[in-house]
């Protein structure tokens, strides 16, 4: 729920599916337009999909348990590098490196003096900060969580606050923190995307308790019509909504409704 989502727009939606599903068999068990629906408006619903199947595989193959070690979790619907060395690390207490745009950014600066990351690449962050890491197990788990810390809270990529900094020495400091090499990243935007018109669309068949006519979907967004057009075949190609008999449209899963 976290990846490109904010802390505080995921922590009231994680708590309630905690609440709702709080073992993978009880989501496994749930249908995919109601956990589609219980996503609301976090965004990128694909996340919600791969939870889904996700729970699956925990309740058939791993008796109700998330695994514990980094090859075992990298084998589950939708888990990547970061994520599955994240909950080793976090969860489980395991000695791995943890990887994320903070973290990328402060040994940038710290290690090697640059005041931006450049492109990722997850053979060279990852052993950037595997060697950082203490060999003590409990320090190397707490030592991951204030590194991403650090890049969260004082050494922000705008604005670094590094008269709070706890490190003793800064590469980049020390270089006279030299500005970022090459043309600063441009913000994505996300009014009048398709991504928008993706969520709009998302948004009335949520609201939903049956399927949707196509005349209704159509209102959703008239300013181009070929976007909306292209944005719901997406949907559709995605596995998101499915389409009935009759041409309407609904959540994945509920189109027999």
């Amino acid at each position: 729920m976290l990846q490109q989502t904010p802390v505080a727009r995921v922590a009231p939606i994680w708590q309630e599916w905690i609440e709702r599903w709080p073992v993978p068999s009880a989501m496994a068990a749930a249908g995919r337009g109601e956990v589609l629906r219980a996503w609301g408006k976090l965004g990128y619903p694909r996340r919600a999909m791969r939870l889904h199947d996700c729970a699956a595989v925990l309740a058939e193959q791993h008796g109700d348990r998330t695994p514990e070690d980094v090859e075992t979790l990298l084998t589950l619907p939708g888990v990547g590098a970061y994520t599955a060395r994240a909950v080793a690390c976090f969860a489980h207490g395991q000695r791995v490196p943890v990887v994320d745009t903070n973290v990328r950014r402060v040994i940038a600066r710290a290690i090697h003096g640059r005041a931006d990351a450049g492109n990722p690449s997850t053979t060279r962050d990852l052993a950037d900060a595997q060697a950082l890491l203490p060999t003590d197990v409990p320090t190397a788990v707490t030592f991951s969580a204030a590194l991403m810390e650090l890049g969260a809270v004082i050494c922000k990529a705008r604005t670094p606050d590094c008269g709070r900094c706890p490190l003793p020495e800064c590469a980049w400091v020390s270089a006279g923190r030299p500005p970022l090499e090459g043309p600063a990243r441009s913000v994505q935007k996300f009014a009048g995307t398709d991504r928008q018109v993706r969520g709009l669309l998302m948004d009335v068949l949520r609201g939903s308790d049956s399927p949707v006519a196509k005349p209704r979907l159509d209102q959703v967004w008239t300013i181009d019509p070929g976007q909306r057009e292209r944005a719901l075949a997406s949907l559709l190609d995605d596995g998101l909504i499915e389409q009935t008999a009759h041409g309407d449209f609904a959540l994945a899963g509920e189109a027999g409704r």
